[in-house]
């Protein structure tokens, strides 16, 4: 009963009692080779606990029975943990305080923080999304989520909708088009998450609580890192460009209709504009500057059309796009 908060010692009189209900307390310190002064001690706990009743006039005490107190005590377990919880998701300060101490040499940020690597960034989203208290709004271009990112994100995101933060977030029509992705995103909008779609590629942007939102250092290549900006001029101008692409998009119940609808060999736009390029242009560079993606976002577009298509090389995807009359 220690998972409950209940020593040895009066896991061990409720015991006694639930062994012999109606007896006394007198010999009690006997038992567990205590003093008396320590006995009392643990009856009274347990008596708080709702774990034993003495009765008048002469105190003998009975024990509540075991699925009620087992009740309580998960009822005043949880009660703890969740002022406990609300303890350490208030304490910000604490990260603030310590992040001072690494900053003591040198000058403090303009209202812009430039995030490098993909671990720093990952770690400052978990770190903005754990203190999020109101609304968290993005903007994903990926046109579909590995394995590994749905177990990362769902932890994360079914955290922030069960504490009440308000989620609202557009995603591109193409990541319909893959399952797992289409049944995450399904899933969250189950959790209360608000979810819409939107036909044309968009800049990734997250926006936490409206106070601080973070975008790509370069947008044709997210790997180089990202801005986190505080300043409320930039947020403010970032939070109308969301809500622009928002009030452009289709709900994502809506989305799902269409793309029930359409038939099963029908490229989305980026794959068209990907497979016209892998035809007609050279080299990777030019077909990613004319798509306005990075080289590498390139390469991850053409061999996800390939594997679409089934074809062992570009030359044969080309030839069996042309006979479906794909191009």
């Amino acid at each position: 009963m220690s998972v409950f908060g209940v020593s040895e010692a009066e896991e061990e009189i409720y015991r006694h009692f639930l062994r012999n209900p109606g007896t006394t307390t007198d010999h009690l310190h006997l038992l567990l080779h205590t003093t008396p002064a320590s006995a009392r001690t643990h009856v009274e706990r347990l008596q708080k606990l709702g774990l034993l009743h003495p009765e008048e006039p002469d105190l003998r005490v009975f024990p509540t029975d075991p699925e009620i107190a087992v009740a309580h005590l998960i009822d005043l377990r949880l009660h703890a943990l969740h002022q406990e919880f609300q303890r350490v998701t208030r304490s910000r300060h604490v990260i603030d305080g310590l992040r001072a101490e690494q900053n003591t040499r040198k000058p403090p940020a303009a209202g812009i923080e430039q995030l490098e690597g993909l671990a720093q960034i990952r770690n400052r989203i978990d770190d903005l999304a754990f203190f999020a208290r109101e609304e968290i709004l993005s903007v994903e271009p990926y046109t579909k989520l590995s394995p590994e990112n749905i177990a990362r994100s769902r932890p994360l995101d079914l955290r922030c909708l069960r504490r009440g933060v308000k989620i609202r977030n557009v995603v591109i029509r193409d990541a319909l088009r893959d399952p797992a992705t289409a049944a995450y995103l399904k899933e969250l909008a189950g959790h209360g998450a608000m979810i819409r779609v939107t036909e044309r590629g968009a800049e990734r942007l997250l926006v936490y609580d409206r106070k601080a939102a973070l975008v790509p250092l370069d947008p044709h290549d997210t790997s180089r890192g990202a801005l986190l900006a505080h300043r409320s001029g930039l947020v403010c101008n970032i939070i109308a460009l969301f809500e622009k692409i928002w009030d452009q998009a289709a709900d994502l119940a809506q989305a799902e209709g269409e793309a029930e609808e359409a038939p099963d060999d029908r490229l989305s736009e980026t794959e068209r504009r990907v497979l016209v390029s892998m035809c007609s242009v050279g080299k990777d560079e030019a077909g990613a500057r004319e798509l306005g993606v990075s080289v590498r976002t390139y390469r991850r577009y053409v061999a996800e059309l390939m594997q679409t298509l089934g074809a062992a090389s570009r030359a044969h995807a080309a030839l069996l796009a042309r006979e479906r009359g794909w191009i």
